[in-house]
């Protein structure tokens, strides 16, 4: 019988910059998963760790980066392990970063650009997101999450 459960994080890093918001996309290395492809930062959960603090976790290992605020966007992927027969789930967060945020690659990627949210969505491999990054820039267009702040962000 197919598995369910919760596997993965997906986290998209913003900054503010006076031209507006600005997103980080990584690169993945030559040796891995999905060589080449530009995404944001996704990450296994430990076992018996909570999605927010992976989300964390990843955050700091992939890129260095601590978040000044940390969002749940509201949302749950999912994608189908076929090797595995396991549904995954994703919780999906948004970590927000300080303007001069200075990003230190893990061994998994070639490079790291920040890029206009526009330019960002059309180099993401993966059309999920594309959407994550839409509820992200909508739910925080304010610089917060205006009236759901108490619910979305994560302490």
């Amino acid at each position: 019988m197919t598995d369910v459960r919760v596997l993965f994080v997906d986290v998209y890093v913003l900054r503010r910059r006076e031209a507006g918001w600005e997103v980080l996309v990584l690169q993945r290395g030559a040796h891995g998963r999905c060589p080449g492809a530009w995404e944001g930062i996704h990450g296994h959960l430990d076992e018996g760790e909570a999605p927010a603090d992976a989300a964390r976790r990843e955050l700091a290992e992939e890129t260095g980066l601590l978040p000044e605020r940390l969002y749940s966007l509201s949302r749950v992927e999912t994608f189908y392990l076929h090797k595995r027969d396991t549904v995954a789930l994703i919780p999906v967060f948004c970590a927000l970063v300080g303007a001069g945020a200075d990003v230190r690659l893990s061994a998994e990627h070639a490079e790291a650009v920040w890029l206009n949210p526009d330019a960002a969505a059309a180099r993401f491999a993966w059309p999920r997101e594309r959407r994550a990054l839409a509820d992200a820039l909508q739910l925080l267009q304010g610089g917060d999450a205006g009236a759901v702040e108490d619910v979305l962000r994560v302490r």
